[in-house]
């Protein structure tokens, strides 16, 4: 079995490796692999073709990329890869990559294809059987393949593109030109399983029901049968699922620490102490801190001062309540392991994709003896968020913890434009908690990735409330659409929804008279208006200049380029449930 916390999956899963040449969708290619029930890593380009085959991969992807294949200091791949055994598959840089090695031809021919493309199929083959013979496809190229290497079928072209797909079945090679990973390349799922299931001949194994399954048996493995283990929760889906995980493997010998920072919108601490329990049986000590951040945060306007100080406040609550916990384990026992909520895309932007193990130890700084170390329990560290809910659904954690939003980690400290205060944090608990009963009930909090909801509380607006001119502050309403928040579009809310939350919060919250939306996608803007790419630190890792990683939503570090395609078009409204 594969050693605790090493992301490498063993022959109970065929194994896809998705080789990035700098793709923006590289983690968005694993996804769909995934989807089609077939476990998937992220590589670099520059690992050797040698160590791809020792982890005895049944297929390999190759991404896009933004250079030309005849570019000097282009990514390149070793040529071997068509002859070492798994089934090879390009997509737009990856496609040519193929083609250029195995003698076909790649052109400049100064015909570029952005966007939208029409994909005409003359040979539908294996890859593209059973597809319309005529659909659109998401193409971003400028050099174009315009002769496939010998032996190789051509399966489509558009017009200005001679070889849009290629495929040499004997060999288990085959590649297409445009992007099916993203969603608008019409089909680009079944062209994708066509691939993996009938080319490559992967098993469809990687279900939801073996996740969990794996997990638990591998954490119970790990920790085994007289370990102790901590988890703090953030509130977050993510935590919420890594300590359900780890409860159903080790029952009552796991203990969960909530801190109560006195950030969190209305009801979320309620709803940790009653549902998450209730849903897990867990043992959870509750840490009100509300008194030590706010006197922390008094006259402090500068958002990165506060969430420094919202992060360090965090660092020592947390190990003060480890403390306690360590102090009052039965006699004879120790708590010697922490439980995180890294997820996958974390492993891969720290570095730790390429598959080494990477067993870590926690050691604490400040208010810990310095000989006590924790060994790090990730149960989530294999899988992406949609795949985080799935399980946490198969645990039978309420939705309202499954399908909550990601939230900060500093919270609402970060939501206030300005100072941080009770007065200001109860105006925008009530206004958030109003913008999301009106998004629950329209059947749309599904289709929003986000919903932050801003205190413009060092402004004050003009207003004219019952026979009388008022100075209020302004409400900000910024609905996110994303698959990753690596990018975002703002969502279409409709209008009638939109001037329901409007009413409401003017009439219900005596101190705002004017809520504003905001239209702005990622990039240029961030999703927070005050967030850093990072939320709440983690548990701390040791080393004092270590960057700590949120796990409240997945980074929001990216490339500069094109948003994600797939959300809806410009001015297309969101449609109610």
């Amino acid at each position: 079995m594969t050693a605790p916390g090493e992301t490498t999956h063993e022959s109970e899963h065929d194994l896809v490796l998705v080789v990035d040449f700098g793709a923006q969708y590289a983690q968005l290619i694993a996804r769909r692999v995934r989807e089609a029930r077939v476990y998937s890593e992220i590589v670099p380009h520059t690992m050797p073709v040698a160590e791809m085959v020792a982890r005895n991969p049944k297929a390999i992807i190759l991404s896009g990329g933004p250079s030309s294949v005849y570019e000097q200091g282009a990514p390149a791949v070793d040529p071997a890869i068509f002859t070492a055994g798994p089934s090879v598959f390009g997509m737009c840089y990856g496609f040519q990559l193929m083609a250029a090695h195995l003698g076909g031809t790649v052109s400049a021919t100064g015909a570029r294809e952005y966007g939208r493309t029409r994909v005409s199929v003359s040979h539908p083959g294996t890859l593209l059987g059973g597809i319309p013979l005529e659909h659109n496809v998401w193409m971003s190229h400028g050099d174009s393949v315009s002769a496939a290497p010998e032996g190789f079928t051509v399966l489509a072209s558009t017009d200005v593109t001679p070889v849009a797909a290629f495929e040499d079945v004997a060999r288990g090679l085959a590649g297409v030109q445009w992007h099916p990973e993203v969603l608008h390349s019409e089909h680009g799922q079944r062209v994708l399983e066509h691939f993996l299931w009938d080319i490559a001949g992967c098993r469809q194994t990687w279900t939801i029901g073996n996740i969990a399954e794996d997990q638990i048996e591998r954490i119970r493995e790990q920790i085994g049968p007289d370990g102790r283990a901590i988890c703090g929760l953030s509130g977050g889906v993510d935590s919420a699922v890594a300590a359900a995980i780890v409860q159903k493997a080790i029952g009552d010998r796991l203990t969960c620490v909530y801190v109560d920072h006195g950030l969190m919108r209305k009801g979320e601490t309620e709803q940790i102490e009653r549902d998450f329990v209730a849903s897990t049986g867990a043992k959870l000590v509750v840490v009100d801190a509300e008194k030590q951040f706010l006197d922390a945060l008094a006259g402090v306007s500068d958002p990165e001062t506060k969430r420094k100080i919202i992060g360090r406040e965090f660092i020592r609550t947390f190990e003060a309540a480890e403390l306690d916990i360590v102090k009052d384990a039965p006699e004879g026992t120790k708590v010697g392991f922490l439980v995180q909520g890294t997820l996958y895309p974390d492993v891969v932007e720290s570095g730790g994709g390429a598959g080494t193990s990477n067993i870590k130890s926690h050691h604490n700084v400040g208010g810990l003896p310095e000989d006590l170390e924790f060994e790090l329990v990730e149960p989530l560290r294999t899988l992406f968020k949609d795949e985080v809910r799935l399980v946490g659904e198969q645990l039978g954690l309420p939705p309202e913890i499954v399908w909550r939003h990601p939230f900060p980690g500093p919270g609402l400290g970060i939501r206030i434009i300005g100072e941080v205060n009770r007065e200001r944090l109860d105006i925008l608990r009530e206004a958030d908690a109003i913008a999301r009963a009106e998004l629950t009930a329209s059947g749309l909090d599904r289709d929003i990735w986000q919903f932050p909801v801003v205190l413009l509380a060092d402004v004050r607006s003009v207003g004219v409330q019952g026979d009388g001119r008022t100075y209020g502050h302004p409400i900000v309403l910024r609905p996110v659409t994303s698959e990753d928040a690596m990018t975002a579009d703002w969502a279409r809310l409709p209008y009638d929804v939109l001037e329901r939350i409007s009413t409401r919060i003017t009439n219900e919250v005596a101190e705002v008279n004017r809520v504003t939306v905001d239209i702005t996608s990622k990039p240029p803007g961030t999703i927070e208006w005050e967030g850093a790419p990072d939320p709440i630190p983690r548990i701390p890792l040791g080393a004092a200049d270590r960057t700590y990683r949120g796990s409240g939503r997945p980074s929001a570090r990216r490339r500069p380029g094109r948003p994600i395609p797939g959300a809806r078009s410009a001015w297309e409204p969101l449609r109610r449930r």
